[in-house]
Formats: structure tokens, C-alpha cells, sequence
């Protein structure tokens, strides 16, 4: 995956795990035009890519992102707004069918908290917080932070965070289902690159369906979701991988999945 890129910094593939790094360290890694633009693009070369299982995405010790770029969304009337092509950007970030783990240190606020929950699984080190502080600037989440929040978190954690601007910490999070597991700071992307390598041992299809139908139970009804999950189930039947993984069990070894 070789390209180059102003805004991040991408691994190669080892084990089926790639790395993505939010790289704008001056900018407390602000989620410009040009970053979801980048980070967007290599989820799309991942999704394209079969040697690739699942993608981590982090950003450094002391910041996650701290938000949208205030100064591009100054520039920005009405119609600007409109015809922001972020929107975009961020539906294909959501688009993304393999497991994205992020590994979270420092402030995730605003855009940060919000690419936090595109994420299927969030490891925080113990100094992250969390935060949507956009009623400061006298506007709302704009990329899906109220929609995503309160279901994670909940009416009310929701109502606090967006309406007064609070942060919580990583325990807090993780209290409330916003991030999964807590480690100390060194610890957080070695912790995530390990689940990452873990899952990219697992079928592929299985794991694709299994992101799909459990994101499913977002925005469906009980019984839609029961159908779709039943549907899947009965797709894998006839995979390959799903044969080995039975006779593996039985075998009693371990199974080679290959992704058909």
C-alpha cells in the first residue's frame, strides 16, 4: 500500500492489520478536509484489498484528534456547509465493512469523538477524554455525534456532553460503553494491534457479516434484526471457511482460513 499522504501515516499490511496514523501533531491532529479525504481513501484501498483483515487508526500520546479545523470551518457559510464535501468523506469512513479498532490517548473531542464511534472497537489509554464541546462554538455535532452518542451512551450522558460541552475520561467511557477496554498510555496501540492481529486470524466473511448484522441492531427492529442475522448465518453455511473451521474443532487443530 504504498502512497504517500499529507495528513496520516499508513502501515504496511503485517498479519492482515494495518495502521493508520493521524498525523497533523501541530494541528492537535484537527480532522480537515484533507485527513478525512486521506483517511477515507485508504479505508476504501483496505476494503479493496484481501490481504487486509482489519485497520487500526490512533493518533499520538497526548491527542487523538481534538476536533473538526476551526479555521476551514470558519471560512464556511451556510452553503459551504451545505456542499461540504466532509460529508462524503465521513459516509465512507462509516461504509468501512472490516472490523476499524481505534486506539485512543489524550482528547478525542468534537470531529475526535466522532471518528471515536465510526470505530467497532475503541481501546483508550487512561489519560483520553472524551467530548463533543461544539455548543461552545455555537453550533452542534455535525458528523453523526448526536446520533451515535445516544445510542452508546444513553438520553442522558448524551444530553450532558452535547449541551454542556463537558469532557468524561476513559473510565467514564468505558462505564458507559463508549470505549471497551483501558490501558495505560504506552499501552493503548500495542493493546488495539493485538486485538487487530486476533481477529485477522478469524474467516473474514464471518467476521464482515458479523460487523454488519451487529451494526444493524443500530436502526432496526428486533425481528428485522433477528431475520438478518438468521440470513447470514445461513450465507456461511456455504463458505468454505466455515467447513474448516468445524473440521478444525473436531480435528482438534487449528483451522486455516482462507476467506472463501
Amino acid at each position: 500500500m504504498q502512497h504517500e499522504y499529507q495528513d496520516i501515516l499508513v502501515s504496511e499490511v503485517t498479519d492482515g492489520v494495518v495502521t493508520i496514523t493521524l498525523n497533523r501533531p501541530e494541528a492537535y491532529n484537527a480532522l480537515r478536509t484533507q485527513l478525512l479525504s486521506e483517511l477515507a481513501d485508504v479505508l476504501q484501498s483496505c476494503t479493496d484489498d484481501d490481504s487486509v483483515r482489519a485497520v487500526v487508526v490512533t493518533g499520538n500520546e497526548k491527542v487523538f484528534a481534538a476536533g473538526a479545523d476551526i479555521k476551514e470551518m470558519a471560512a464556511l457559510d451556510a452553503v459551504g456547509v451545505l456542499n461540504d464535501p466532509r460529508v462524503l468523506h465521513w459516509r465512507r469512513i462509516a461504509q468501512f465493512p472490516k472490523p476499524l479498532i481505534a486506539a485512543v490517548n489524550g482528547f478525542a473531542l468534537g470531529g475526535g469523538c466522532e471518528l471515536v464511534m465510526h470505530a467497532d472497537i475503541v481501546i483508550a489509554g487512561d489519560n483520553a477524554q472524551f467530548g463533543q464541546p461544539e455548543i461552545n462554538l455555537g453550533i452542534i455535532p455535525g458528523a453523526g455525534g448526536t446520533q451515535r452518542l445516544i445510542r452508546t451512551v444513553g438520553k442522558s450522558m448524551a444530553m450532558q456532553l452535547v449541551l454542556s460541552g463537558e469532557f468524561i475520561s476513559a473510565h467514564q467511557a468505558r462505564d458507559f460503553g463508549l470505549v471497551s477496554e483501558v490501558t495505560i498510555p504506552e499501552r493503548s496501540l500495542e493493546r488495539a494491534t493485538e486485538l487487530a492481529r486476533k481477529i485477522a486470524t478469524k474467516p473474514p466473511i464471518a467476521v464482515r457479516q458479523a460487523k454488519e448484522v451487529l451494526l444493524k441492531a443500530y436502526d432496526t427492529t428486533l425481528d428485522s434484526g433477528l431475520s438478518l442475522e438468521r440470513k447470514a448465518f445461513t450465507l456461511l453455511a456455504a463458505t468454505e471457511d466455515r467447513n474448516e473451521g468445524i473440521a478444525a474443532f473436531m480435528e482438534k487443530r487449528k483451522p486455516n482460513f482462507t476467506g472463501k
